[in-house]
């Protein structure tokens, strides 16, 4: 039982950290509902596109099938390296702004689900998650298929969680505002602590071994910035 509690925190962690700019990008998108853009567009879109992006991360699951755990567990040094740049830079990431044509489609194309509304979103999800897969490769890598199973049906759940909030906070742009801000000072220290889980989960690393790569990581990223 604490295996799933853990497994299900990683996994709740590791959405969060990789879906934040997704939920502004969201609520862009439920500001532009009408009559031929419907909610049920832009949630069967994102979970087609989020689907996508698990698929791509998958060669991580079956490597870690294969390769030593040791050694798939050092990949957990991405998230890590991700988050001390982002700390030490603290730039806002930038939110491209997300501009859906609804009108140009003939109405009867609304009658399905998956049809050219729902594309859209679909490649604005998967053109949104480079941080996604970078992530996520080394998450499943490190977990065994069960683990991978309950990971990835918490990731399901969530999206439906995220097109909710979205949907609610869609027309209160100062709620945005906060969230955005406030979350480029949290999101570093969640990828640094997801990274660390894997790489102390699959014993790739020892603590003291974990913090020298971590102080590395960051005499690298310093030196990249001043270069």
């Amino acid at each position: 039982m604490n295996e799933f509690i853990t497994t299900v925190l990683v996994g709740i962690s590791a959405f969060i950290a990789t879906n934040i700019d997704d939920i502004v990008i969201l609520l862009l998108l439920f500001s532009q509902i009408n009559s031929s853009f419907r909610c049920r567009h832009i949630i069967a879109g994102q979970y087609l596109g989020f689907t996508i992006l698990v698929l791509a991360s998958l060669p991580g699951l079956l490597g870690g099938l294969i390769i030593s755990p040791n050694w798939i567990g050092l990949l957990g040094l991405i998230p890590i390296a991700m988050g001390i740049s982002s700390l030490i830079n603290q730039e806002e990431d930038e939110i491209q702004e997300v501009a859906v044509e609804t009108t140009e489609y003939p109405q009867t194309n609304t009658a399905s689900i998956f049809n050219v509304q729902t594309y859209s979103v679909a490649v604005i999800t998967i053109a949104n998650g480079s941080d996604n897969i970078s992530v996520y490769i080394p998450l499943f890598a490190s977990s065994n298929l069960n683990n991978f199973l309950i990971i990835v049906v918490s990731f399901f759940i969530l999206i439906a969680v995220w097109c909710y909030l979205a949907y609610r906070l869609a027309y209160q742009t100062t709620n945005v505002n906060i969230i955005n801000q406030n979350f480029n000072y949290i999101l570093p220290f969640i990828l640094i602590i997801l990274g660390g889980v894997i790489v102390l989960k699959t014993q790739a690393l020892s603590v003291i071994k974990l913090i020298a790569s971590c102080i590395c990581l960051t005499i690298l990223v310093k030196k990249n910035r001043t270069n």
